[in-house]
């Protein structure tokens, strides 16, 4: 009994060291599974670089050209023709109903600067063969008509207002013309010009602001 028991264990052990050897031999992977090739590195799928610099005329990286805005150097030297008629008669109505010595001043200014601009803007316009209006449109008379009924400070008020928002949008014209306009002598005397047009803007908000705390009191 004792030799039967004896014979069992050792063929136990002998079992258990073969299969031992077996695990180790296939590298310790299950049965049926075969062997990963690690991938080089050629292989590899590669992603593109979402954070590095976009090429020209990608989608992340327009070319410059298509981003600049252009400008129709004819239509803003009509523009610029209609807002200095207006300016010029804007600023004779304010001479005549405002109050104010401040806003006379002002008015007058514009009369001076904004004659002298159109002038300018008449010779260019002969060179480049372009025809611009010698008379106010329908828009500019209305806004015109629309002042004239006023007087003293109601006068003031409105036409002090209107000036800086006018002035706002004659600022920002010429400033796109100076630097995207196509014609040089049109892009010069947008250039040459802006900086009286941002003098008005300030001098208007300024009288804007003494409006308000006259109003205010």
């Amino acid at each position: 009994m004792r030799r039967i028991l004896l014979n069992s264990l050792v063929f136990s052990s002998i079992t258990l060291l073969g299969a031992g050897a077996a695990m180790a031999q296939a590298g310790g992977q299950s049965p049926g599974q075969s062997p990963s090739t690690p991938q080089s590195p050629s292989s590899r799928p590669t992603s593109p670089n979402m954070n590095g610099p976009a090429g020209p005329g990608s989608a992340d990286n327009p070319d410059a050209t298509t981003m600049t805005k252009k400008v129709d150097d004819k239509k803003f030297v009509k523009d610029a023709a209609l807002g200095g008629l207006a300016e010029v008669e804007l600023g004779k109505l304010a001479t005549q109903k405002a109050s104010s010595d401040a806003v006379k001043q002002f008015g007058q200014k514009m009369v001076d600067d904004h004659t002298k601009a159109n002038d300018q803007l008449k010779e260019i316009a002969s060179k480049e063969n372009v025809s611009i209006p010698d008379s106010l449109d329908s828009k500019h008379q209305s806004r015109i008509e629309k002042l004239s009924k006023l007087s003293g400070p109601d006068f003031e008020k409105a036409y002090v207002k209107d000036q800086v928002k006018d002035h706002k949008k004659d600022g920002s014209e010429f400033k796109s013309e100076a630097e995207n306009g196509s014609n040089p002598n049109i892009k010069q005397f947008a250039s040459t010009t802006l900086p009286t047009l941002q003098q008005h803007l300030s001098m208007a908000q300024d009288l804007n602001k003494t409006e308000k705390k006259t109003s205010a009191k």
